[in-house]
């Protein structure tokens, strides 16, 4: 295998980092381990030349590919579902009690193969039902990872991926393709809206959002990353907005402006 010497493993950490915001300082066996078939398959003998390669790319295929191997993608269909039974059972109704205007903007921010949006989309359509007509809901997904996005686009699932999913959902709202695979109904995939974002980056958005959810993407994140993202987080979620984190993130509450609910949810009060 493949080893990492000390510059080769300070440069790349350092340029994942800075563009990123992602923490490899104490990956770096899991990187080795991770990346020695790619470069077995690819004959690239040395990190040195494939960090070359790594920087000489202007597509972002390279970058892609090799935070794909590095980071876990994992998420499934209802995951943490206590997030949208609140979702469903106080965030709504206080949303129904307080918007004159009947609009709704959801942020979906890491959203990999689309799992975690699709559920917020079915979950709000259970809700509503026949009154859903009377909103406007938008739901914007996004993710670094462009192979992950033309999956969660795509909404092709295999049958063991909706397993956890309600009979009910499962006939409302997939298709049976009778291949093993289901596609997500065009009643939920209208809802939703895949961008790549990268959440390092400074990010505006020309209104704010009334959720955010950020699950099990802060962890490869150092404090000082963390804090920043959530800081930028607060700016733009709208008054009375709330923010959904994963059970194993903190979120300093020292330093958070959003105001604890219960754990790993958070909202954004006017003082």
């Amino acid at each position: 295998m493949v080893k990492l010497t000390d510059k080769e493993f300070n440069t790349l950490v350092d340029f994942v980092y800075k563009k990123y915001g992602i923490n490899l300082s104490k990956k770096r066996v899991l990187i080795e381990g991770r990346m020695a078939t790619t470069l077995r398959e690819r004959k690239i003998e040395s990190f040195d030349e494939y960090l070359k390669i790594l920087f000489s790319d202007t597509t972002g295929k390279e970058i892609t590919l090799f935070l794909n191997k590095i980071t876990t993608n994992h998420t499934f269909f209802m995951r943490e579902m206590e997030h949208f039974r609140f979702l469903t059972e106080k965030a709504m109704p206080y949303f129904e009690s307080v918007k004159r205007y009947k609009e709704l903007r959801i942020w979906s921010a890491g959203c990999s193969s689309g799992q975690e949006p699709y559920t917020i989309a079915m979950a709000l359509d259970d809700y509503f039902g026949l009154r859903k007509s009377q909103w406007t809901i938008s739901i914007l997904a996004s993710d670094i990872s462009m192979d992950a996005l033309g999956k969660a686009e795509r909404a092709i699932y295999p049958a063991e991926a909706i397993k956890d999913v309600p009979a009910k959902w499962r006939f409302l709202y997939f298709e049976d393709l009778k291949d093993g695979n289901f596609k997500i109904s065009g009643r939920i995939r209208k809802d939703v809206t895949f961008k790549p974002i990268n959440l390092n980056d400074d990010f505006f958005f020309p209104r704010p959002f009334d959720v955010i959810f950020c699950r099990n993407v802060m962890i490869y994140f150092d404090d000082v990353t963390r804090e920043k993202l959530i800081e930028k987080f607060y700016g733009a979620t709208a008054n009375g907005g709330y923010l959904f984190v994963g059970h194993s993130e903190v979120v300093n509450r020292r330093t958070a402006k959003y105001r604890y609910i219960m754990p790993a949810i958070y909202q954004k009060k006017e003082d």
